[in-house]
């Protein structure tokens, strides 16, 4: 598309207009010129770093939105992107731009402006909260993206002016995530043009060589086209199919580029330097085209990918077949309908309802389902570089598409498990999901699915999310539905340790809480504690925020406070007890049972049990967590922060165990396993199992125990078991 356009520093508003009035013929394109002017009086002699005037990289944004066939508003946007940032903070340029120009016009420059840099104490914090920023505005108005990446192209095709170190920062920037929006939104060629020039800046040496390379070779590439699209039309009007297009295009640099890293070999041995289309009437005949190329030469069977039955997410459809061509050199070759080509060409041009609220198609309600989800999901991230990892991961990621037992299609990121798979389905099958099948065989939860996967979930109502999970996980809903149900678990535990603590430790000093809570003088006390609620004081006791001590303070008068003063709870709480401690010490004011909490914790790598030797650690800031002596991450730590502890004097509580077993892979063996474990008094809380080569199955099973008494029980029930060959304690 780029092509035909003017040099990008030289473009006029009478190029914009004529290009608007080509196909919104009769329209009034006054406020075209009313922008202009207003930008003009805005930015007066006003030069980018450049040399060029800010009006040039205006013009310019505007004239690429034109480009893309879109609406007044929107190009309008591209003549005022910069104007707000112009002004004072105050309320006033808003206020008159939305006079002269309207308020959708107004939000649309809003969600391009970037917010004060002096907010931030670092530069990811202000990249993060800018990008955050444009996603929330784009998500009520899809054009906020389409003006920034307008916005980003002249920026990068203007970038040798800047200082050598930012020409990196905005490249790597455009190549992580503008790129690939562009990409997600549809438009190819956009996105192939920000990948080169985001190439160019990035690895100078290796573009200049292979534009060199890629330019010297031009005449022959040529003559190679000719002879594929004279053959192919030859054989495709043999079929009775004369009304079709085809196109050879080189593929652009940095896709090449990539292709040599890959696979490791030079610029001469890559044969699919082109790729050819095939534009076609109907779906029908795309599929007779599919079968007379493939007759013509072999395809590989790796390569190919029906975009028409499954469209991708940005609803983009084609054929994508690769083939040993002429003289064993692989050719790429595309087959679409002529509706497709202009979806693959303009993407969210061609067939989007800009704003929210307006009636639009099923068609396009699914294509910008995965950005609303996503958006969803981000903002739960408080963290700028949790966030922008995220982000970067979810649009950079290539698909593959699995199969429900159902029949229905799921596209996932290339890399994502089965874990990934039942959060797709629902929130609740992935927070049960114990084990999965694939293609009918048991796997891991960390299996990574490939294309065409028929998936089925296993679930058990007793499972339940553990952090160990996000390991697992390649989705951002997957990873945010994990996140939350940790917190609302560990917020829930916190109020519990809260409550109990309080009524223990205040019961000694005469205060009851609940009656404290209905005086009006509370109101100052959970002031004075930076609290809102009474359930917000006993959580932040629970994890230690708020002592014991501090709230005696505020609610005993300091006339009935006693000599001896009540011990502040630490950040190391007691919990747990040393060994020469007395009984009434030990036990304790939380027991160490196997849940974890944001003060005790039992460790997940070694997950020790009531008469294990056991030593503690002090972590930062979520107290301490509980090992075995044996365990080698606690004798890898440091031993500055290692604590003897001991088991506190409970009754009645369990344990977290997990054991190794390797079994004979035979039908009724977990149901065996369940019989056994269920006798002795024992419930499952997770599995994983797979098959292996020899007919075996390996299994990894979490368990709730008494102790290690009731555990060795337990082992020897299990090896007694005749499909049993091996029981291993984690």
């Amino acid at each position: 598309m780029s092509q035909n356009r003017p040099d990008h520093n030289r473009i006029t508003l009478q190029d914009i207009l004529d290009l608007v009035q080509e196909y919104l013929p009769g329209e009034d394109i006054s406020i075209l010129e009313k922008a202009y002017e207003y930008a003009r009086k805005v930015h007066a002699d006003k030069k980018r770093i450049s040399g060029h005037s800010y009006m040039s990289h205006l013009l310019a944004v505007s004239y690429t939105l034109a480009t893309m066939k879109l609406d007044l508003p929107t190009i309008t946007a591209g003549l005022l992107h910069g104007t707000l940032k112009e002004h004072s903070v105050g309320s006033s340029s808003r206020e008159e731009l939305e006079d002269l120009f309207g308020e959708d016009i107004i939000n649309l420059v809003s969600g391009n402006t970037k917010i004060s840099k002096m907010e931030f104490n670092s530069r990811m914090a202000f990249q993060a909260e800018n990008v955050r920023k444009m996603f929330l505005a784009m998500s009520a108005d899809i054009r906020v993206l389409l003006v920034k990446l307008a916005d980003r192209l002249h920026d990068m095709q203007t970038l040798n002016a800047l200082p050598r170190h930012r020409q990196e920062e905005v490249a790597r920037e455009t190549m992580d995530l503008y790129a690939p929006l562009a990409s997600r939104l549809g438009i190819d060629w956009l996105k192939r043009e920000l990948e080169d020039l985001s190439f160019s800046f990035l690895h100078p040496a290796e573009f200049a060589d292979l534009s060199a390379k890629i330019s010297t070779s031009v005449s022959e590439r040529q003559i190679y086209v000719d002879q594929i699209r004279n053959l192919l039309s030859e054989k495709l009007r043999a079929q009775n199919l004369f009304n079709f297009q085809i196109l050879g295009r080189p593929k652009h640099l940095f896709s090449i580029y990539k292709k040599i890293l890959a696979q490791n070999i030079p610029l001469e041995k890559i044969y699919d330097k082109v790729a050819f289309r095939i534009i076609l009437q109907t779906v029908g005949e795309c599929y007779e085209a599919l079968g007379m190329v493939h007759s013509l030469w072999p395809p590989i069977p790796s390569r190919f990918k029906d975009f028409i039955s499954t469209p991708k997410a940005n609803m983009y459809q084609s054929l994508h077949t690769s083939v040993v061509g002429p003289n064993g050199e692989f050719m790429e070759i595309q087959i679409r309908t002529e509706d497709m080509d202009q979806i693959a060409k303009e993407g969210i041009a061609a067939h989007w309802a800009y704003k929210e609220g307006t009636n639009i198609s099923q068609k396009d309600a699914k294509l910008f389902g995965w950005l609303k989800q996503l958006i969803q999901e981000l903002k739960e991230l408080k963290d700028p570089e949790e966030f922008l990892d995220t982000l970067k991961t979810e649009l950079k990621t290539q698909e593959v598409y699995v199969v429900t037992p159902g029949g229905e299609v799921k596209e996932l990121p290339l890399g994502s498990t089965p874990l990934d798979f039942a959060y797709a389905i629902h929130t609740e099958v992935g927070n049960r999901c114990v084990g999965a099948k694939v293609n009918s065989r048991m796997v891991q939860l960390r299996h990574e699915l490939q294309n065409g996967d028929r998936v089925e979930i296993i679930t058990s109502p007793n499972q339940k999310p553990s952090r160990a999970w996000l390991s697992l996980v390649k989705t951002s809903r997957a990873r945010s539905r994990i996140r939350s149900w940790l917190n609302r678990e560990e917020n829930e535990r916190s109020l519990e340790i809260g409550r109990e603590v309080c009524e223990r430790e205040l019961r000694k000093h005469n205060i009851n809480l609940k009656k404290a809570s209905k005086h009006p003088v509370f109101k100052d006390a959970l002031k004075a504690l930076n609290c809102n609620t009474l359930e917000d004081l006993q959580r932040k006791v629970g994890i230690g925020k708020i002592s014991i001590k501090a709230i005696i303070d505020i609610l005993k008068p300091q006339a009935e406070k006693t000599k001896e003063e009540t011990p502040e709870i630490s950040a190391v709480p007691e919990t747990i007890a040393r060994p020469d401690t007395k009984k009434k010490e030990s036990s304790g004011i939380i027991e160490i049972d196997g849940i974890d909490d944001m003060l005790v914790k039992i460790s997940q790598c070694c997950l020790p049990v009531p008469g294990d030797n056991i030593v503690g650690f002090i972590t930062a800031g979520r107290g301490i967590s509980i090992h075995k002596t044996t365990c080698q991450n606690f004798l890898a730590s440091d031993p500055q922060r290692h604590i003897d502890v001991a088991w506190s004097k409970s009754e009645n509580s369990v344990h977290r165990a997990r054991l190794q077993v390797t079994a004979h892979d035979k039908k009724g063996l977990l149901a065996s396993l369940s019989k056994a474990i269920s006798t002795e008094d024992a419930n499952i809380v997770g599995l994983e199992a797979k098959s292996t080569d020899g007919n075996l199955a390996q299994l990894t099973m979490d368990l709730q125990v008494t102790g290690i008494d009731h555990l060795s029980r337990l082992i020897l029930h299990l090896k007694q078991l005749e499909e049993v060959i091996e029981v291993q304690r984690n």
